[in-house]
């Protein structure tokens, strides 16, 4: 199998489009109403909104591809793009989504360390993320690579107030 990965463009952005949602859905329908869903999904993931993400310098997408096929994705933000204010000195990890057909191949180990990578590239103290409290297969990844819970943030599914826990790794 060969895993690759390579920065989103503009030119990606239905590409970019069709994964988000296809991801997001799988992880995400099961415990909440279709109403809510489809809410969430309507504003995160229209081609205006991707595009002006896509556009800001302080985003980055990447996808991962296996065997040529996008298998999941990652978007980091920096400075004020970032969705709490967490300073110069951070790096959040927005989104990293992978497929269902494609996860336990260690592609959302290999997007993480794409973060950390980029991370201590831009020379940032930490690197931090939001993750749902009820995601525990998630919370217990993020654990295992070293980020510790720092804090908690409301997440919109629709009008249905969630709760992201806001994890956190110091970085050297």
């Amino acid at each position: 199998m060969t895993m690759t990965i390579k920065k989103c463009m503009l030119e990606d952005l239905r590409e970019l489009q069709k994964i988000s949602v296809e991801t997001f859905t799988e992880t995400f329908k099961d415990q909440n109403s279709s109403e809510h869903l489809n809410a969430y999904l309507e504003r995160a993931y229209n081609l205006e909104q991707l595009e002006q993400e896509l556009a800001n310098r302080s985003s980055q997408f990447f996808f991962v591809y296996l065997n040529q096929e996008v298998a999941g994705y990652l978007k980091v933000n920096t400075n004020e793009a970032q969705s709490e204010a967490m300073g110069a000195g951070s790096l959040e990890v927005e989104r990293i989504y992978v497929k269902k057909k494609f996860q336990k191949h260690g592609l959302g180990k290999q997007l993480l360390n794409k973060a950390l990578e980029i991370a201590q590239e831009q020379k940032k103290k930490k690197i931090w993320l939001g993750v749902w409290e009820e995601n525990e297969n998630a919370i217990a990844f993020y654990q295992k690579k070293g980020f510790v819970q720092t804090g908690a943030h409301s997440f919109y599914m629709g009008d249905d107030e969630q709760v992201d826990l806001i994890m956190t790794r110091t970085l050297h």
